[in-house]
């Protein structure tokens, strides 16, 4: 039995080209000639507009919705594209459309999973390597003391000194953690303040001093002497942005170089900025120093310390005051960090006079 576009148009053509011609036989005068002519003429009009129907209507859908479906099946989602519902007017192009959305849309959560799954073994595996070096190292100084350096004094307090070293980094360590799940997680609350921006930057400036002068490193503040810079924000996660950005800034910074802190307000918004004139950040690896435990020189930069998880710290809070951080970089020249805060506007004074 012909099941194909042309032999259901065949069927159909043949079906209608009856009823016409026993609807004329019943018409006394209607002749042979014109019967014929009608059954020829209704049966060449039906065939043909019920072929080009089934065959661009309903077969050539079929056919692509089968074929989508074959590809759904064997996962490959290559050729696949959003269609829009609203330009189409067949119900089974509706379908296909459908289809096609519900593709793209499990192709996505498969590329998102693939990605959390690829996030997690770099995860796992960069946390283990963390963890690993400060426990070893404790498990050495200590293991040394048992079998007989503990009876002298002089090796004694060297290397418990030592391992306590080991121990205060492997302390930083899940405390930067706790605090990255705790932001990511919204159990941390922002504490919103006003502050004046320029005496915050000129305190971790202070306090970074004396690790800068072990290098020769200068760190100065650009700022407006006469200006104030006030802001609203949560003045002790604030700190820590600057004094990481800072830190950062003198830890990757060479010999006897210099740190520019700026400040620049604008009508609505105060810049922070913070340049160094170091060796600067690869384009490939710009995008990725956010991430936590990514490390642009690991083998370097494991032996300036920290846990790898500052810049990341940066990036939640900024988030938390609806802001976030810029980085850009020249090779051989340095980086320059920076974000923005709102800039606190003063009082009107009639607002102060009608309260006095």
């Amino acid at each position: 039995m012909p099941t194909g576009s042309r032999g259901l148009s065949l069927i159909l053509a043949i079906a209608i080209s009856g009823l016409v011609s026993a609807f004329l036989f019943l018409i006394p005068s209607t002749t042979p000639t014109v019967l014929w002519a009608a059954v020829l003429l209704s049966f060449s009009i039906s065939y043909l507009l019920i072929s080009v129907a089934l065959e661009f209507l309903v077969f050539r859908e079929i056919g692509n919705i089968y074929s989508l479906l074959e590809k759904i099946q064997k996962k490959d989602f290559t050729e696949i594209q959003d269609k829009s519902l609203r330009s189409n007017l067949s119900p089974l192009k509706k379908i296909n459309a459908v289809i096609n959305s519900y593709a793209l849309a499990r192709q996505r959560e498969i590329e998102a999973l693939q990605k959390n799954a690829e996030f997690r073994r770099e995860f796992i595996a960069d946390i283990s390597h963390e963890f690993k070096t400060p426990i070893f190292a404790t498990q050495g100084y200590i293991h040394t003391l048992l079998d007989g350096a503990i009876d002298d004094k002089q090796v004694r307090m060297k290397f418990l000194k030592k391992a306590a070293k080991s121990l205060d980094s492997l302390d930083h360590l899940v405390q930067d953690l706790l605090t990255l799940n705790q932001m990511e997680s919204g159990v941390i609350r922002f504490t919103f303040t006003e502050f004046d921006l320029k005496d915050l930057v000129q305190e971790v400036i202070e306090e970074l001093e004396h690790k800068a002068g072990k290098r020769d490193v200068r760190i100065t503040l650009e700022a407006d002497p006469d200006k104030l810079y006030p802001t609203v924000a949560d003045r002790q996660k604030i700190y820590r942005v600057c004094q990481n950005l800072i830190f950062n800034a003198v830890k990757y910074n060479h010999d006897k170089g210099e740190v520019q802190v700026r400040l620049k307000s604008s009508k609505n918004q105060i810049q922070v900025e913070v340049k160094d004139d170091g060796p600067g950040i690869p384009p490939e690896d710009l995008k990725r120093i956010f991430e936590r435990f990514y490390r642009v020189e690991k083998s370097r930069s494991k032996g300036k310390g920290g846990t790898g998880l500052g810049l990341a710290i940066v990036k939640h809070i900024l988030e938390g005051h609806k802001s976030k951080i810029s980085v850009s970089s020249t090779l051989g020249k340095g980086s320059i960090f920076s974000f923005d805060l709102p800039l606190e506007k003063e009082k009107k004074k009639s607002e102060a006079t009608e309260v006095n």
